[in-house]
């Protein structure tokens, strides 16, 4: 597995790859969140709004983005398949890097691979300077395994309380 900077020719990989791995959780919040604030999230449908979002990230001029890839031994050219990614951005005015944006393809996820590209993100940060990494995920099921992992490279629960009312 190798990690290397984003370019516009993975996009349809990492969207592809996030929308699988973000199934189960987007079922996970559906079955948690009452579901006329879930409609009014999402109108059109998780995966429409998801695939903006990873577009608009991708894109950003404030957000470094990584993708993972592995290579098969036997395979001529060095192309590789993208089977994550990690977003970050930068907060210089309080030296806070913020993991924005992070999925495993799921036929890829329990090898370490999410693990791999969150200490090479806090890595980054700390080579930008930031004295703080931060990463916000879902209290729901869906979410679990993500929580395992940044709980594992150290980062520290800080609870909030985040009340939703369909008007």
């Amino acid at each position: 597995m190798r990690i290397e900077p984003y370019t516009a020719h993975h996009l349809d990989a990492i969207i592809r790859l996030s929308l699988r791995a973000w199934t189960p959780v987007f079922e996970s919040i559906q079955n948690a969140m009452d579901a006329d604030v879930y409609q009014a999230f999402y109108p059109d449908h998780w995966r429409v709004s998801q695939q903006k979002a990873i577009e608009e990230v991708c894109a950003a001029e404030d957000t470094n983005v990584w993708v993972a890839k592995v290579f098969d031994q036997s395979a001529t050219n060095d192309a590789g398949l993208t089977v994550g990614f990690v977003a970050v951005k930068l907060h210089l005015e309080d030296k806070m890097g913020e993991i924005y944006m992070v999925a495993v393809d799921p036929d890829f996820q329990g090898q370490g691979i999410g693990t791999a590209l969150m200490k090479f993100a806090i890595a980054r940060m700390q080579e930008s300077g930031m004295s703080i990494a931060m990463v916000e995920t879902g209290g729901d099921p869906g979410h679990a395994s993500a929580r395992r992992t940044y709980e594992k490279l150290g980062f520290g629960l800080w609870t909030v309380a985040r009340y939703f009312k369909k008007l």
